[in-house]
């Protein structure tokens, strides 16, 4: 459960957070043409997590399958093999040696319907979507793009202070700054829209 924290963390605050408005403000339309809409996005990732307090950081990696119609398959590979499944429903948890836990379910937590878009909308830069949720400002970037989003509700503001967000088709690095004082870099590769349907194997592990 802890090596998942910042995926759950976000799953939570993005699902508290509003459902995207058709007459949010959209500040940021020069990002929003760079950055790709796609059905389906696969790559890997890499993860450093600074724990307040602690002079070395924890590391992760593996890869993630985004999935506009089913939702986000998120695979640790190192240093332990798992597998976080977010789906409109609920968040679920596959441990190495193939056991399943139900982390939210739905049921208890409607919010979480707004999960699968919103979760594609900060891995993807949706920026319609997260201007809804987030004050968003555009910063300087030599190339691509960088923006830093702040929490509107004091809800969001009580999980995590600020993300950071660069890229340029893709969003290629999240900095997550949480309340407690951790900090978290995401490092995103490899990104590919193809194949853009799911395997048999694929779409089994969001049953």
């Amino acid at each position: 459960m802890k090596r998942h924290r910042v995926v759950l963390l976000l799953a939570f605050a993005l699902a508290s957070g509003l459902v995207p408005s058709a007459r949010a403000a959209d500040p940021l339309a020069q990002v929003r043409a760079q950055v790709a809409q796609v059905p389906m996005l696969r790559g890997e990732f890499a993860q450093e997590k600074q724990v307040a307090g602690f002079k070395n950081p924890l590391r992760s990696s593996g890869r993630f399958l985004l999935a506009r119609e089913k939702g986000v398959l998120w695979t640790t590979t190192a240093p332990f093999p798992s597998e976080i499944v977010i789906t409109q429903d609920r968040i679920l948890s596959r441990q190495r040696d193939g056991s399943r836990r139900v982390e939210v379910d739905g049921r208890q937590q409607p919010g979480l319907r707004s999960v699968n878009a919103m979760m594609f909308a900060l891995m993807s830069g949706d920026m319609k979507a997260l201007t809804s949720t987030f004050e968003v400002k555009e910063e300087p970037a030599a190339t691509g793009w960088k923006m830093t989003l702040v929490p509107r509700s004091r809800q969001l503001a009580q999980a995590f202070t600020s993300v950071r967000l660069s890229g340029d088709r893709y969003v290629r690095e999240v900095e997550l700054r949480e309340a407690n004082g951790d900090l978290t870099r995401l490092r995103f590769s490899g990104m590919s829209e193809t194949p853009a349907t799911l395997s048999r194997d694929e779409a089994a592990r969001f049953e």
